[in-house]
């Protein structure tokens, strides 16, 4: 039997308007048209101006600040179940409370799964998405999980720098996995910032494993919240005879006084996607698009091709 290819529609929410509009160009379609009634209280409720009936539809939209932008995203995928879409698509590349994986301490929540079950529940049958926080992450899913990898997209870019020293580090124990598969692109020795911190967001000490000196450091890591842990660890970095210190960050959430402490910092760049839009423009933070690459995502799950040629860089 013939493979079906039924009709392909892409919608935007509004926290990811400028990102998915980036996708539909890259794909070669334009957005389909969503209205979103607000009411005087807050309340709001999407309704698609076109028929969804028969096709695949992809909804794009990041859950960061998730209280609003991911009761959007369920509000629409449920009007696109009951509007009877074919087969719907969640593309997150930004999966809010995904810091919440696990229980670190009695009587606390697992955010990261509610929202997984919330997702299944209001009628998504596959998610995509970018470097989750913890890749078990998938796990937490019973329908497919494309996890796509930032990795494509920054390591052209560090190989562009060309620089002579390069040593990969990771701004704590937690991300050391992420900064050795990182290495092994460019062969090169990982350094791991060991830090303590005394609650979230608040850093009580820190120490380098590794040696640095004369080095061209690259931190990775998968968020940047308040900046606070990779500026603090780019300082120590360089007070231990590095030559240059950047960071590789996928979701730029940036909260607090994050842009100023970046401005602020001894670190050469920050170096982001647009899986969440920046609120402000910084000198020293270069965003790189994530569109060709969940187009291409897009693409390859329509025509039933295969997610893992996407993981291949040249």
């Amino acid at each position: 039997m013939p493979l079906q290819f039924n009709p392909v529609k892409l919608f935007a929410g509004t926290g990811t308007k400028a990102l998915a509009l980036k996708i539909a160009e890259s794909y070669g379609r334009p957005l389909g048209s969503v209205s979103i009634n607000r009411f005087s209280d807050g309340e709001f409720q999407p309704a698609y101006d076109e028929s969804v009936r028969g096709c695949d539809v992809f909804l794009i939209q990041s859950t960061y600040q998730p209280s609003d932008n991911l009761m959007e995203l369920l509000l629409m995928i449920d009007a696109a179940k009951r509007a009877s879409a074919h087969y719907i698509t969640a593309i997150v590349p930004y999966y809010g409370l995904a810091r919440q994986d696990r229980k670190d301490r009695p009587r606390q929540a697992i955010g990261a799964k509610l929202v997984a079950n919330l997702l299944k529940s209001a009628g998504i049958h596959r998610i995509m998405t970018m470097d989750l926080h913890a890749a078990q992450i998938q796990g937490f899913f019973d329908i497919p999980v494309d996890h796509l990898d930032g990795s494509i997209i920054f390591v052209p870019y560090i190989k562009s720098l060309k620089l002579e020293n390069l040593t990969i580090a990771s701004p704590d124990m937690g991300g050391s996995y992420r900064a050795r598969t990182f290495a092994k692109f460019f062969n090169a020795e990982v350094v791991i910032c060991d830090k303590r911190r005394k609650r979230a967001n608040e850093i009580e000490s820190m120490s380098i494993i590794g040696d640095v000196t004369g080095m061209d450091i690259v931190l990775i890591d998968d968020i940047c919240d308040t900046a606070g842990t990779l500026a603090k660890a780019a300082a120590l970095i360089m007070e231990k005879g590095a030559k240059s210190v950047r960071a590789v960050c996928t979701h730029p959430v940036l909260s607090g006084k994050a842009y100023e402490t970046v401005e602020n910092s001894v670190l050469t760049e920050l170096i982001v996607t647009d899986s969440i839009p920046l609120k402000q423009e910084s000198s020293k933070i270069r965003v790189l698009s994530t569109a060709e690459l969940f187009a291409k995502a897009i693409a390859n799950v329509n025509e039933h091709g295969s997610i893992s040629d996407l993981f291949k860089i040249d």
